[in-house]
């Protein structure tokens, strides 16, 4: 597998990760980033390292520090949430107007029949997305999301207790794989991140195929 490059510096990389592969080793096995690290090393001493996580199924934008200065950093730009970014998802029915921001505080729950899971609660960490209706898709809604804080599953959760329908595909928040979605349906479209004396890094992460099957459209 061959990982693209959105965007390439002395201290970070931008790669488009493909949806099926774990950034952390599955703990039943097989390949995960690690495995391709090596090979995005190009010439550098050190193997880079993912600077924040994105689910297996998600596509899109993910950021890598080349060394362990860029990684502080880029750990304290998260911190400061000094990183803006943004998401396409496509929901499984139509949210109640064309644009809004949901705060919902989130919290983690674990159940021996169903696993782990996050669920909004008052007494949960904060948790704000910004979003917008791109496009209606037949049954379907492609919406944008501009996330303010980074929570465990903050989107997927948001969508089913903020706008009303869970993202299309999603196997815990929704109704798991559908026509034209063996996946959820998420995909970190931008990441743009300031630095001090430095050119921002900016990447955009093209529309993946399974989007473009449900008659997503660029631009």
């Amino acid at each position: 597998m061959t990982l693209p490059i959105l965007y390439e510096d002395g201290e970070a990389l931008v790669i488009d990760k493909p949806a099926g592969l774990p950034v952390d080793p599955p703990r039943k096995g097989g390949p995960s980033l690690g495995h391709h690290l090596g090979a995005l090393r190009f010439g550098f001493q050190r193997e880079p390292v993912a600077v924040h996580r994105l689910d297996t199924d998600t596509s899109g934008c993910l950021l890598l520090a080349r060394n362990p200065k860029a990684l502080a950093r880029f750990n304290r730009a998260f911190e400061d949430r000094a990183v803006a970014k943004t998401y396409l998802a496509v929901l499984a029915g139509h949210p109640a107007g064309t644009q809004g921001t949901i705060e919902l505080a989130l919290a983690k729950i674990s159940s021996a029949e169903k696993g782990w899971r996050m669920i909004a609660a008052k007494k949960g960490k904060p948790a704000v997305s910004h979003w917008e209706l791109v496009e209606r898709l037949g049954p379907y809604s492609l919406i944008r999301f501009r996330p303010e804080t980074g929570r465990t599953h903050q989107l997927r959760v948001h969508a089913l207790k903020g706008l009303g329908a869970p993202l299309l595909g999603d196997p815990i928040y929704g109704a798991g794989p559908a026509a034209g979605a063996r996946r959820t349906m998420l995909h970190a479209e931008s990441l743009a991140v300031t630095r001090a004396g430095k050119t921002p890094i900016t990447a955009q992460a093209p529309l993946p195929a399974d989007f473009r099957a449900l008659g997503v459209s660029d631009g």
